[in-house]
């Protein structure tokens, strides 16, 4: 047995719930789970999220299938619907689809609800059956489904008090065979309502507003409903304590009753409202109506014991007695339902076809229970033919029905189970016996023509007469039969042989005597039924059945009695055998089913041969074809090329002739273009020289003002620089006063705050000590110890507020000052970063003229020096061009060297000056931050002084 368990966030545990070990971990969701539905069967389950929907094997713990929908949309559950392979959707739009399981094909849809109604499903609940579905949301409106005609056929509407409706369930009830009637209600307010969805009535309800409810569940036999509160505590209620209409006795199966006038309603008004009152059970369909007949009263004394007169120990009264001793029915009977459908039942359909679903199921139950409660009954051929009659009978009463066929089976089926498998011979042999000794003739009729007790009397006993009576005569044959002693059943098979000798004389041949004993025939089951009596008054001792068969016996009180009365090693034998016989079955359907699975694949395997042979033969044609159109192909391009190399050899010809006119063309071309070309390098070298010598002259000037500017420039950027340090300096000086005059102030009203506080407090201690003085004189007494006392402790809890508002006050200003300072070291430090910036951007501004200055210098000079010394354009040796001043001499280089020494130490110079500089304003800024942290440390140790 497996429990799934959700495990945040989006995955979800199996554990095995008796030794609690891990199964599987399923994981896939994105979102977190909120519902789990598992299928009757307990091989799949449902998983439900904001998002998604998975159909998970738990058998395998694989995902099947997943529902991916729009976000938009979203979903609001998905879970099976019971005795069903369905599957229900419901999303938060309304849209409510069902699916087939297996397939996962849509079966249908329900239709939008009503405009009128404005509301949002948010909780839903599913009758046992699956035949109704309730839905509720945000609203007082319940809106009830017909699943199996898709529509909407109730809106109940709750009290105006309830708002929204948080839970939806069900109350199941042993008696009404699936199909609950009462619906409990949990609604915003705590309070969980039950209701009668058929006549709207409230049942009674649980919670208060004082004690609410959080959630509740219902046992599945709806005998207890366990609540968690609000508080946090769980209450378990009991239903049977709650209401006494829930679980009361159906009415009398056999009644008078009167014809009374039909009250017409409209039943095409939907909405209904829930009133309180009574409940009352819903009317029968004409379907399923029971068939009720007026008795004489020739054959009763009273109608109240002919109600119930069934046997002894199903009467109104023992019913009634049983239910308030035990608040239920018998527990042995609920075993029995509980241990579900017995094996031997499973295909009952298949052998017994019942057209009506609740005939079946109510007769699969019963059997079931008499198959739990002795084995020999799973092995009963007749078994269903027996039980039938009194399954329609009894069908809306399960209870009533198990004990008539369990109080018929220990009376009135005395010694049939003796020769099991065989029909009980020596019962058929007592009716054998009493025919001889009554009806000697029709014996020797049946004698004659090889019919045996077991085609004359058999039939009719196993089948319980239901095949030859109708419904009304069998009801009048077993008032009788429950009325007597259980030898009255046989003599009822002797008297219905002698009441039918004439038809049966004339019958010759074994089908016709099969044929009467298994058809209705045209007898008076009044006549047969006198016939009995005087067959039970005339039958001698020895061969009467009463001489061997026991007494009647009523079924025992709390628990069934145990019935063995059959040859045990026979049924274990059968038992045995029809397992071996299962497990045969199972080893041959498997074996078949592999063979079938080999046969599949072989069958495959051929044709997927044949398919690639005659593939293959396509493809050789194919081929064939192609390769002769390629041949036609190769012959066609010989023939080309052999006409394209004439063409080529032809156009190489013309080509030869053309380069040869194109080449000589060239040549004269080239030599007009030189020429052209030397013509205007002669005047363009012409025009350079000219352009060279003013140019000379015209920046030779620009050089001289240049010189000049850069001097002047000089002088001012150190002028500028001067006044600069000397304006940062006193910016500084003003900074420092400012913050110290500042700094002086605030400790001036400090000193006068804490003066001022001491002041008041001499004043409070020498106020204090003079009502002190007025009470020691006034009053000497005991009194007068605790009026001071309680003084004293009223000055020091004023005192101590006093300090501690102070001491706020105090902390308030700490708090103020090492933000100011914090900011002022802040703004320090950004202007040290922008002064070192400058400086850095500064020194390489000086550096870069500095070399500006020596290149430009150097490039003058030379150009000076070529203007004064112009060389010839032929190249010459590196000593002639020296020797004629093409090249800057040594002293020349060496003057460019010093120049650009002179340069270099003028940087070191003003780079040493300003880290001069530097080092002293780090110097002072120091000093001053050593000096505010002094401060600083001062001003946070007085607080604490003065709070302690």
């Amino acid at each position: 047995m497996f429990k799934t368990v959700l495990k945040p966030p989006f995955s979800l545990t199996c554990m095995t719930v008796f030794t609690k070990e891990l199964v599987s971990w399923m994981r896939g969701h994105e979102s977190s789970v909120f519902s789990i539905s598992v299928h009757g069967s307990g091989r799949y389950a449902i998983t439900t999220s904001s998002d998604t929907a998975q159909l998970w094997d738990l058998d395998t713990f694989q995902r099947k299938r997943k529902l991916n929908i729009l976000q938009s949309v979203g979903i609001q559950k998905v879970f099976f619907l019971p005795l069903s392979n369905t599957i229900l959707s419901c999303f938060k739009d309304n849209s409510i689809f069902a699916w087939e399981c297996d397939t996962l094909v849509c079966k249908y849809q329900l239709p939008a609800p009503p405009e009128s109604s404005n509301i949002l499903y948010k909780v839903f609940a599913v009758t046992r059956d699956g035949r109704i579905l309730a839905a509720g949301g945000k609203s007082n409106h319940i809106h009830l489904w017909c699943l199996e005609a898709k529509q909407l056929f109730r809106i109940i509407q709750m009290p105006t008090k309830v708002r929204a409706i948080r839970h939806l369930e069900f109350l199941p009830d042993s008696f009404d065979a699936g199909s609950n009637q009462v619906l409990g209600v949990l609604s915003q307010d705590g309070i969980m309502r039950f209701i009668n969805i058929q006549t709207c009535k409230l049942l009674f309800e649980i919670g208060s507003l004082d004690d609410g409810i959080s959630s509740s569940v219902i046992s599945p036999h709806g005998r207890y409903i366990a609540s968690i509160m609000e508080n946090g505590s769980l209450n378990i209620y009991s239903v049977q304590t709650l209401t006494k209409e829930i679980n009361k006795p159906p009415p009398p199966l056999v009644k008078v009753i009167e014809d009374l006038p039909k009250k017409k309603g409209n039943s095409g008004d939907l909405k209904v409202k829930v009133t309180s009152g009574r409940v009352q059970r819903p009317a029968k369909s004409r379907e399923s109506k029971i068939q009720t007949r007026i008795l004489k009263q020739d054959l009763s004394g009273s109608l109240e014991k002919k109600e119930n007169e069934l046997s002894d120990g199903l009467n109104k009264k023992r019913l009634q007695i049983l239910l308030k001793g035990y608040g239920e029915f018998p527990t042995k009977y609920s075993n029995l339902i509980d241990k579900g459908i017995h094996v031997a039942f499973l295909n009952l359909q298949k052998k017994y076809p019942v057209k009506s679903r609740k005939l079946l199921r109510v007769l699969q139950r019963t059997l079931s229970a008499l198959a739990h409660w002795s084995t020999i009954f799973s092995d009963t051929p007749y078994l269903p033919l027996l039980a039938f009659p009194f399954v329609k009978l009894f069908q809306n009463n399960q209870l009533i029905c198990f004990e008539v066929v369990a109080t018929l089976i220990i009376n009135w089926c005395q010694h049939w189970f003796e020769y099991f498998p065989n029909p009980p011979i020596n019962i058929l042999s007592m009716i054998e016996n009493v025919l001889a000794f009554h009806d000697k003739e029709l014996l020797q009729h049946f004698i004659n023509h090889d019919v045996t007790s077991q085609l004359y009397a058999w039939p009719l006993l196993e089948t319980m007469f239901s095949e030859v009576l109708t419904r009304e005569e069998w009801l009048k044959l077993f008032d009788n039969v429950f009325s007597n002693r259980p030898s009255f059943l046989l003599m009822t098979v002797v008297a219905y042989n002698i009441c039918s000798r004439a038809p049966l004389l004339s019958c010759k041949r074994k089908d016709d005597f099969e044929y009467f004993f298994h058809h209705r025939n045209n007898l008076d089951i009044s006549a047969v039924i006198r016939e009995v009596y005087r067959l039970l008054d005339t039958t001698p001792t020895d061969i009467h059945p009463d001489s061997m068969l026991d007494a009647f016996v009523a079924l025992t009180k709390g628990q069934y009695p145990v019935f063995n009365q059959y040859p045990k090693f026979i049924v274990d034998y059968q038992t045995q055998e029809r397992e071996r016989i299962r497990n045969d079955e199972l080893d041959y359907l498997r074996e078949r089913q592999a063979v079938e699975d080999m046969q599949a694949e072989v069958d495959q395997q051929r044709a997927e041969d044949e398919a690639w042979c005659q593939k293959q033969e396509l493809l050789r044609r194919a081929e064939e074809a192609r390769r002769e159109i390629l041949l036609q192909e190769e012959e066609k391009m010989i023939q080309q090329r052999q006409r394209l190399a004439a063409v080529r050899r032809e156009l190489k010809v013309k080509e030869m002739h053309l380069q040869d006119a194109a080449r000589r063309r060239l040549l004269q071309l080239q030599q007009d273009q030189r020429e052209m070309e030397l013509r205007r390098l002669d005047d363009e070298i012409e025009r350079k020289v000219h352009m060279r010598d003013r140019e000379i002259a015209a920046t030779a000037k620009d050089l001289e003002m240049r010189h000049l500017e850069l001097e002047s420039q000089k002088r001012l950027y150190e002028k500028n620089l001067s006044r600069n340090q000397e304006a940062v300096a006193k910016e500084m000086k003003e900074n420092a006063d400012a913050y110290r005059q500042k700094v002086d102030l605030e400790e001036h009203m400090f000193h006068r705050l804490i003066e001022t506080d001491q002041t008041q407090n001499q004043k409070i201690h020498k106020l204090i000590e003079e009502n002190l003085a007025k009470a020691e004189q006034a009053c000497l007494n005991t009194d007068w110890r605790i009026q001071a006392l309680h003084k004293q402790r009223c000055s020091d809890v004023h005192r101590n507020e006093c300090y501690q508002e102070i001491a706020k006050l105090l902390r308030k200003n700490r708090k103020k000052e090492i933000e100011i300072l914090n900011a002022m070291m802040d703004g320090e430090a950004k202007k040290w970063e922008e002064a070192e910036e400058k400086d850095f951007h500064l020194k390489s501004e000086k550096k870069t003229a500095a070399l500006s200055d020596a290149s430009r210098r150097w490039f003058l000079e030379k150009e000076i020096h070529d203007a004064q010394h112009p060389c010839d354009k032929v190249p010459k040796c590196r000593d002639e061009q020296v020797a004629s001043g093409c090249l800057p001499r040594t002293s020349q280089l060496n003057d460019i060297s010093e120049m650009e020494s002179l340069t270099q130490i003028s940087l070191n110079q003003r780079k040493m000056h300003w880290d001069a500089m530097e080092q002293d304003l780090m110097e002072r800024v120091r000093n001053l931050r050593q000096r505010l942290a002094t401060q600083a440390q001062n001003r946070c140790q007085t607080p604490h002084l003065l709070a302690t």
